[in-house]
């Protein structure tokens, strides 16, 4: 008679923190240590049911401290050298200005693809002129891409309060522009990329670009831990990386805050333009390719993947991937410390797009 298997993480061991966890690339934790986050985050003073002023307030706060990460795991990152930006300040289909980050390879003649990139941050903080995401697009650039960040308003934070649809209407309107302009800008093939909160809205926004009936243009979508179901606060036992990944760089708690600066009264709790993991098998028929990537050690990486099976059941061409030993988004995020890894996603999307 044998044992029964233990389950990982804190689904056999609850309690269990990420630094002990056997599965975390010893390379991440050492970055981590010096920052404190390679145990359980602090306990947000806020929650789902707290009122709208409190979870803005704790949701500028939480800005400030994940806009300086990015640049701090990335500080000894080489210098890139074959890639110049531009700012583009286009008119939204709510009639607002969006500034438009466009990176484009100096060393590239021709027709190249082009990621429209949505930035992270739960659709609520963060803004794509952090100097994190400026290296990720510059990273992808490098390659041969050319790569339009989008400046979309947010939920909170100094580009806020706007809850949904705002953000995602700024994100359509960037597919549009770099749609209308292909041939002005050289692109061959457009692909929607993001992680987390910018996962969800690349998602997003090709389920807006189908409904709108003009799915065309979009090409690829290329999503990282996207962030879609909506569950946190009250984990959904059909998305167990919620219980097994809590507590590790991410909480579901502070993510079920971020859900209702997204949407406050809760009527769209369950829209799939607002949540894709809600989508219907109907709502993904006929979508262009997509790969949904995740990551072992997140929350949330169950619902990424719970996506990329009902994109397969819609008959959609669809992949995934799951860059193992990692937390949310830390194929994104430790670049000092795990260049191998960043580096291999940052192919891996350059690869996605020049298939297409």
């Amino acid at each position: 008679m044998t044992d029964a298997p233990i389950l990982p993480g804190q689904l056999g061991t609850p309690g269990m923190q990420l630094r002990d966890d056997p599965r975390a690339d010893p390379r991440m934790v050492a970055a981590m240590v010096p920052l404190g986050m390679d145990g359980a985050p602090e306990p947000a003073p806020v929650d789902i049911n707290s009122p709208l002023n409190e979870l803005l307030e704790f949701g500028m706060g939480a800005e400030e401290g994940f806009a300086m990460l990015g640049q701090l795991l990335a500080a000894e990152a080489p210098p890139i050298t074959n890639v110049e930006s531009r700012t583009e300040v286009i008119k939204g289909v709510d009639g607002n200005d969006i500034s438009l980050y466009v990176h484009t390879p100096t060393d590239v003649d021709g027709l190249m693809p082009a990621i429209v990139h949505t930035h992270g941050g739960g659709m609520a903080i963060l803004e794509a002129s952090n100097p994190g995401y400026v290296r990720w697009r510059d990273e992808l650039a490098s390659t041969g891409l050319m790569v339009i960040g989008v400046e979309f308003r947010n939920a909170a934070g100094k580009l806020g309060p706007y809850p949904f649809p705002a953000g995602l209407n700024d994100c359509f309107s960037g597919l549009k522009w770099a749609h209308e302009n292909r041939d002005a800008l050289g692109i061959s093939k457009i692909v929607m990329s993001g992680e987390s909160g910018g996962g969800n809205l690349s998602l997003a926004t090709t389920l807006k670009a189908k409904g709108e009936g003009v799915v065309e243009m979009v090409d690829g979508v290329y999503a990282q831990c996207p962030y879609i179901s909506g569950v946190y606060a009250d984990k959904d036992p059909a998305l167990p990386s919620l219980y097994e990944n809590d507590d590790y760089f991410l909480n579901c708690s502070m993510m079920g805050s971020m859900v209702r600066m997204y949407s406050p009264d809760g009527a769209d709790d369950t829209n799939p333009m607002a949540w894709p993991y809600h989508s219907s098998v109907e709502d993904l028929q006929g979508l262009p390719p997509h790969v949904i990537s995740v990551n072992e050690l997140d929350p949330l990486r169950d619902e990424g993947l719970a996506y990329f099976r009902k994109l397969l059941s819609a008959g959609v061409t669809a992949s995934s991937r799951t860059v193992n030993g990692t937390v949310h988004a830390g194929d994104c995020l430790f670049r000092d410390a795990m260049p191998e890894v960043y580096l291999g996603t940052i192919r891996d999307i350059s690869s996605f797009a020049n298939s297409l």
